[in-house]
């Protein structure tokens, strides 16, 4: 009765560290499985939906800085056409990445002169660098002291971009540039997140032409 009682006991102790064992398992699966997961949908907002991106250069100073981090929305063409003033990231023809904004679009003829920007021969609002020009007309001096470019009508499927920074700027109106083709666009510029102290989510005024 004594050695039955005993066995009895052992084989409880037995059934206890299987069923712990087994739950331990479970347990270090579902973790396996959470992870898996994280990944895949760090992978899929990663390649399709947003991306990082890092400035280079001074060519969108004074509104973006070498060095800041941002994100960028992937998606958003996929939706809708871009729109006039938006920043957008675009694969060169240097195999580079350059982030410029948005002038003209398709159809559109436009013309640089100086700092002004007309748009089928109405000059363009530009509120991001109206302090610059000012400062610039100040000094006796033209902001635009770069290049001009003479009056163009934008391609269909494809945009005028140029860098805040005119002076100091690599963008359409140079030719190993040129018009940004569509399928060219990276995203749009949605989120400076780096470095902290710059951190904002990012605005995309539709900004106008003077009648």
């Amino acid at each position: 009765m004594e050695q039955t009682e005993q066995q009895s006991g052992q084989d409880n102790i037995g059934q206890a560290d299987q069923q712990q064992a087994s739950s331990s398992k479970n347990e270090w699966w579902e973790w396996i499985k959470a992870l898996l997961i994280a990944f895949a949908i760090v992978f899929l907002v990663r390649h399709f939906l947003f991306t990082p991106t890092v400035v280079s250069g001074p060519s969108m100073e004074p509104n973006f800085y070498d060095k800041e981090r941002l994100i960028v929305n992937k998606i958003i063409y996929d939706i809708r056409e871009p729109r006039r003033g938006e920043v957008i990231v675009f694969h060169a023809p240097e195999h580079k990445d350059f982030i410029k904004r948005i002038i003209a679009l398709p159809g559109e003829t436009v013309q640089v002169d100086g700092d002004r920007i007309y748009i089928n021969g109405q000059l363009l609002d530009e509120p991001y660098i109206e302090e610059e020009i000012a400062k610039a007309k100040a000094n006796g001096m033209r902001y635009n002291r770069l290049a001009d470019f003479s009056p163009t009508e934008v391609p269909e499927g494809t945009v005028f971009v140029l860098g805040d920074n005119r002076p100091n700027s690599k963008d359409s109106r140079f030719g190993d540039v040129g018009f940004i083709a569509y399928d060219q666009i990276v995203g749009r510029a949605d989120l400076v997140f780096w470095p902290l102290t710059q951190m904002e989510i990012l605005s995309h005024p539709d900004y106008e032409v003077e009648p």
